[in-house]
């Protein structure tokens, strides 16, 4: 039994093949490993998640991740494709998921200690829902939220709007008088908002690639964080020209 009376804290990460901006980007390599695969793993050293989802579609074109995550040895559930509140709740509720920590695929840098931070600023507080990017201080790319299946539950009672439903988190906060919604802010030291690593567009890729070769082919190991990535911008700053005429979506 973890803080709050929690039996299991996991982490669903929602992603399919069908993006209409970058469509097939979850198997797309960098550094000879798919981008989904890679994530994943990241964020499964996460100390307090007891366990990683893929929450995909039914989609045939979806099968691929499916079968990436079974290799993986991760878990999965597959729903609506539209409904992703419905597919993120019935993945929560098929694995018996007290409280979800809600990511999506296109985070792929996700650093395992942010994901951390976030769900300890949950387990401290008596908030129904903690996030990282009601107002944006970390990096983008690196967005987590966490809140009980039974809010999420509650949702689904309460809206059918289709922003609603196509944005898990949306009515959460857009309502903080009916949930009670933290916001946790980055130290000092990883704030730098200005920096894109969400994966939506192919130059997204090209700038992740770049990042990964900075820090990994000087003799990392892959596992870099926040610091890191920030450390690589501040001696190449070039590199935010690579993607920085591609606007970001929201969460």
């Amino acid at each position: 039994m973890t803080g709050r009376g929690l039996r299991n804290i996991c982490i669903t990460v929602e992603a399919r093949m069908t993006s209409s901006r970058f469509p097939g980007k979850m198997l797309e390599e960098i550094g000879g490993t798919p981008a989904l695969q890679l994530m994943m793993e990241r964020v499964a050293r996460t100390p307090s998640a007891d366990k990683v989802i893929l929450a995909t579609t039914t989609n045939a074109t979806d099968d691929p991740l499916v079968e990436l995550a079974e290799s993986c040895g991760f878990g999965w559930h597959r729903g609506s494709e539209p409904d992703v509140l419905q597919r993120v709740l019935d993945t929560a509720r098929t694995h018996d998921v007290d409280a979800i920590v809600e990511l999506t695929g296109d985070c792929v840098f996700m650093d395992p200690a942010v994901v951390e931070a976030v769900i300890q600023r949950y387990l401290a507080s008596d908030a129904d829902y903690v996030c990282n990017f009601l107002e944006e201080t970390y990096p983008s790319g690196m967005q987590a939220q966490i809140y009980r299946t039974a809010v999420l539950e509650d949702v689904a009672r309460r809206t059918q709007d289709p922003d609603d439903r196509e944005h898990v988190s949306l009515f959460i906060y857009r309502n903080p008088q009916i949930y009670k919604v933290e916001n946790l802010q980055a130290p000092e030291a990883h704030r730098a908002p200005k920096i894109n690593l969400t994966l939506d567009w192919r130059e997204d890729l090209d700038l992740m690639r770049e990042v990964w070769n900075g820090l990994v082919r000087t003799g990392g190991d892959g596992d870099f964080g926040v610091a890191e990535i920030i450390d690589l911008f501040r001696r190449r700053p070039e590199l935010l020209e690579i993607n920085a005429h591609r606007a970001r979506t929201a969460v």
